[in-house]
This record gives structure tokens, C-alpha cells and sequence, in this order.
């Protein structure tokens, strides 16, 4: 049997591309009005109406259940990729499974989230699809991790804010001046860019961003993410489709968890340049 890989809902996967790749996704979980439910019981849009919601990770139980089910398919292994430690306690989580269940596990930390976690996983996937050991699978995915790049804008700091993440001056400010903020996710945190005036202008910034971190020779692999904004994120896919032929394209709209702490709007876009040989 192929290695198999697992992750957490953290990673944004379009709903059918999990069971289409073979992949198993443990999801997070939302608190609200001190009711827990998994992550995807409830529709972004009620949960949007709710301001009592609380954010965890997965149980070193769920992750526990979830490599021994996979052990009981086969002895190739099973590696474990999670959103960044640094975000999310799912990675120390996801350690402790992997202990309990025994068995030739690797946990890797993806050291992102979203789009750019769901790309990790797809080339893992992919590895071991062609039928490669649990080491090579395992290198794929710490090859990905570093050429990784996710970039996304918020029509308004108000949630950010609201949790602590950012000063509430940040967000006077941003409504006033009718400044979209910009981010930058790498190292396993969210880094602030330079506001853009209006949600066109920050669009145009990530995709200048995009730009200039083309990698000649290399296969572009990309992922447009959004928070209740489908169409924006089409869009945006298709500008990149206009100058590239990407070897992997979708649409992924961020998990409830991580819209609780961003809010609706959010738009962004996640890339990967693979050098061409490495797959």
C-alpha cells in the first residue's frame, strides 16, 4: 500500500480533492456560544453571525485514531503534515498521536496554513502516489515547504482586531484611510506588507508579488484562497492562467477556524515554483 497522508482541516482543501487523492484531513474545531462542533458542521455565512466563537486543534486522540486506521491499510507508513506550530498547538497534537499510534509515522511541520499547506500535501500526495518510501515522501514535502509563498488581503482588520492580533488603532486607521491590508504568511506567522488603497490595488500588489518571484524552468503550482469572496478568488486565478500554465490550479476557500479569526472577504493566493526534476 502507498504511504498515507494526513493532515488537518487547517489546510483548506477543496472538499473532493481529499478522497480523490487519498488524503485524510482531521478536522479543527469552533466553540461557539460554548457549543463544540467540527469544523464544516456549520455554514460560514451562520457562523459569521455568532461573535462567541472560539478556535482549537484537533485531539492527540483524533490524530491518534486517524494514523492507526490508516497503519491497518498497509505498513508503507504514514505522514502527518499540520499547519505551522507556531499558529496552532494541532502540530504538538499531532506528535502525540503519532507516539500513541506507533508504527512508521513521520509529523511534519508545514510552517503555513491554507492554500499553501494544501500545495505541501498534494505534493506528498502526489509522492506517494508514484509509489515512493516514507523517507521520499517525507522529503517532498520538506522540499515544498521552503518555495512556498501565500499572500492575502483583508477588506477589513475589524476581526484581527477583535482578537488581539493587531493594534485597534491599525483598524481606526484602516477605516478611515480605506486602506486593504496585505499579508504575508511564512515562517509560520503572519507578516504585515505594505497597505494598498482599495481591494483592486491589493489584488494587483499580490500579483506583482507573484511575478517577481518567478522561477524560470520551473512548474508554477497555485492556489487562489477566499473568505466568502468565490468570485474574487476566480478572478485572481484567472490572471495568473492569463501568464502561466500552472501544473496545479483550484479554487480553496479558508476554513471556518480561520475566517473566525480573519473575517468575511479575505482574498489571497498561494504558489509554489517546483524546479523542474525534483518530482
Amino acid at each position: 500500500m502507498p504511504v498515507s497522508v494526513v493532515t488537518d482541516s487547517a489546510a483548506a482543501l477543496p472538499r473532493a480533492m481529499p478522497r480523490n487523492r487519498s488524503i485524510e484531513v482531521v478536522p479543527m474545531w469552533l466553540t461557539i456560544d460554548g457549543t463544540s462542533i467540527r469544523e464544516g458542521e456549520m455554514a460560514l455565512d451562520e457562523l459569521l453571525t455568532h461573535s462567541d466563537v472560539k478556535t482549537s486543534g484537533p485531539s492527540p486522540g483524533e490524530f491518534e485514531a486517524t494514523i492507526a486506521r490508516c497503519l491497518d491499510f498497509g505498513d508503507d507508513g504514514v505522514v502527518v503534515l499540520t499547519i505551522a506550530s507556531a499558529m496552532s498547538s494541532t502540530h504538538e497534537a499531532a506528535v502525540l498521536g503519532a507516539q500513541a499510534a506507533g508504527g512508521p509515522v513521520r509529523v511534519v511541520d508545514t510552517k503555513t496554513a491554507a492554500g499553501a499547506q494544501a500545495l505541501v500535501v498534494l505534493a506528498a500526495a502526489d509522492a506517494s502516489a508514484r509509489g515512493e518510501s516514507l523517507d521520499a515522501v517525507v522529503g517532498t514535502a520538506l522540499a515544498a515547504i521552503p518555495q512556498m509563498r501565500l499572500a492575502a488581503t483583508v477588506p477589513t482588520l475589524e476581526h484581527l482586531v477583535r482578537g488581539g492580533r493587531v493594534p485597534n488603532i491599525a483598524g481606526w486607521a484602516g477605516r478611515r484611510l480605506g486602506i486593504a491590508p496585505l499579508f504575508e504568511f511564512r515562517d509560520g506567522r503572519a507578516h504585515p506588507l505594505r497597505p494598498a488603497l482599495g481591494m483592486t490595488a491589493a489584488y494587483d500588489r499580490i500579483l506583482a508579488r507573484w511575478r517577481r518571484g518567478r522561477v524560470p524552468d520551473a512548474r508554477l503550482h497555485v492556489a487562489a484562497l477566499h473568505a466568502d469572496a468565490p468570485v474574487e478568488a476566480e478572478n485572481l486565478l484567472d490572471r495568473v492562467r492569463a501568464e502561466a500554465e500552472p501544473a496545479t490550479a483550484f479554487v480553496a476557500e479558508f476554513g471556518s477556524v480561520m475566517v473566525a479569526h480573519t473575517g468575511p472577504g479575505l482574498v489571497g493566493l498561494a504558489w509554489r515554483w517546483e524546479p523542474l526534476g525534483e518530482s
